[in-house]
């Protein structure tokens, strides 16, 4: 019987080539190389990458065998996860080969700020010899804040409890108490950035933390403030912290990441208090083993046909074929959730109800807990660490089924309870022969609407109007509506307008339209990855 085929397109450690094992037909190829990559794809069953490979549509469709790609790192930059899937091609990473790496750099990072450490060493190579030029600060009794809480947060939270330092955090989707026991006060944005002397950034970059830190957030910190970046470029706006420093509003930063890199012309390096790194977060030999050993275990997993812990587009293992159309619906119901809550559940069920409850639907209880956590937690959410991360949040998570579903033949709810007591909801359900996902419940109010890239929800007092204010605060902001749906309790009580927008809606022009219909809130939620 002839061995898979497993084309290893950039360096691997030896230990993850020991992983393989003599199970598989191991091959090396330069992935950097188109002309070599595309012709060695045409019979292999599994490529491993790091970063220089171009894992595009064009590769998967010279790899008609191809069942997984294994990028041996963090990131998925390089490897078109969408043409992937397409293709019934599995994708993996590494999400925890860095962490241990990531967390150390960061506090470097912090102490080389603290005591000038890269500008006395460049001076004194120089010839100079410059002590009180460089006196720096103490970490004792200071106050660390730390943005993001998930597994490199808490990893350099530890590191730092030693030195003596006082730790605050902000992180919306963390319990309370869950942060207490790691010895860290839970406080809110505007918070840390008023009261921390060390401010160090971990969170996930999206939509929502892009430019997260600007001028407005730099305005508002101590001018003794040193603020760290290992986490990913963008989220502390570089122009912003250029004219922080050069206004003596920020004392100094270490910055590992750029919006846009290779960086090597930044104007932050006209400056001596900023210490910067060519994105060596991950770069460690421990961190490169533990990337290699990682992926070759998934491609072990994936093709023996196997659950895969850290499969990042599709559930490994064997799933019955009338649950596998539920998991990317259950996955969207769980993003919806958080969008609606605006913070995490102390908890969550996620509810089954139909002919589809008679099969092994465990699965989609990951698939609502991916979709929970995605995009708010830094850590990459797979279907294993998803109950991890709630786990470490303190989300109570349970899973019920039931054979009645008296509206719909199957029907899936993703409900939780956040810290005041209040409830939150949202069901869906595939319809018809093309199975067509549809939202049919937000919060009690029933509805039957696609959830597309950009959605919106508003609730408010049911009164005549509402929708002709809606339609043209929008229509002046140019969002086009593609569909709207009226949902009411009772005649003249609560109601729910229901949205789907072309493009997405502005957070100042949520607001607007909350406050001109009076509306007990307003949320949008971007679907588009």
């Amino acid at each position: 019987m002839n061995k898979p085929v497993v084309l290893v397109a950039e360096e691997l450690s030896e230990a993850g080539l020991a992983v393989l094992g003599a199970d598989f037909e191991v091959r090396h190829t330069d992935g950097a190389d188109r002309s070599q990559l595309l012709p060695a794809l045409a019979d292999v069953d599994a490529l491993i990458v790091r970063s220089a490979t171009q894992v595009d549509a064009e590769a998967i469709a010279a790899a008609p065998k191809l069942r997984v790609v294994a990028r041996a790192g963090v990131g998925l930059d390089n490897v078109d996860v969408e043409a992937a899937t397409k293709a019934g091609v599995m994708v993996v990473n590494a999400p925890t080969s860095n962490i241990t790496s990531a967390a150390e750099h960061t506090v470097a990072l912090i102490l080389a700020s603290a005591r000038n450490v890269a500008q006395a060493h460049s001076a004194l190579k120089g010839g100079e010899w410059k002590r009180s030029k460089y006196t720096g600060v103490e970490l004792d009794e200071k106050v660390i804040g730390i943005l993001g809480l998930g597994k490199i947060g808490q990893l350099v939270a530890q590191r730092l409890q030693p030195f003596g330092v006082e730790i605050i955090a902000y992180d919306p989707y963390l319990q309370p108490a869950r942060a207490a026991a790691m010895g860290v006060r839970l406080a809110s944005l505007e918070e840390v950035l008023q009261q921390a002397d060390f401010i160090t950034v971990h969170l996930p970059k999206s939509k929502e933390t892009v430019g997260l830190i600007g001028d407005r957030e730099l305005h508002m910190v101590k001018p003794s403030v040193r603020l760290i970046n290992v986490a990913r470029g963008g989220i502390i706006d570089e122009n912003a912290l250029y004219s922080a420093l050069k206004e003596g509003r920020v004392a100094g930063a270490g910055i590992d990441v750029f919006a846009k890199e290779p960086c090597t012309d930044s104007p932050l390096f006209e400056f001596d208090q900023v210490v910067a790194t060519p994105h060596l977060g991950a770069s460690t030999h421990e961190a490169q083993e533990k990337a290699g050993t990682q992926v070759a275990r998934s491609v072990k997993l994936a093709l023996a046909g196997e659950f895969v812990p850290d499969a990042v587009n599709v559930q490994g293992g064997a799933v019955a074929e009338d649950v596998k159309p539920g998991l990317p619906l259950t996955e969207k119901l769980g993003r919806i959730f958080t969008a609606l809550a605006g913070e995490v559940a102390t908890r969550l069920d996620v509810e089954i109800r139909g002919e589809i409850s008679a099969q092994d639907v465990r699965v989609l209880e990951l698939a609502a807990l991916k979709g929970v956590f995605t995009g708010v937690v830094e850590d990459a959410v797979t279907y294993v660490n998803a109950p991890l991360l709630a786990k470490d949040r303190g989300v109570v998570v349970e899973l019920v089924t039931s054979a009645e579903s008296p509206d719909w033949r199957n029907v899936i709810t993703v409900r939780g309870v956040l810290a005041d007591g209040r409830t939150v909801s949202v069901s869906g359900t595939l319809s018809g022969p093309r199975q067509i996902t549809k939202i049919v419940e937000v919060n009690g109010f029933a509805m039957e609407i696609e959830p597309t890239d950009h959605l919106a929800f508003f609730t408010y007092a049911d009164r005549p109007g509402i929708v002709g204010i809606v339609g043209r605060l929008l229509g002046e902001q140019n969002v086009n509506i593609a569909s709207m749906q009226v949902s009411r309790d009772v005649k003249g009580g609560k109601a729910l307008i229901a949205l789907t927008v072309d493009t997405a809606i502005p957070s100042e022009v949520v607001e607007q339209i909350a406050g001109e219909i009076g509306a007990d809130s307003g949320r949008t939620v971007d679907l588009e990855d």
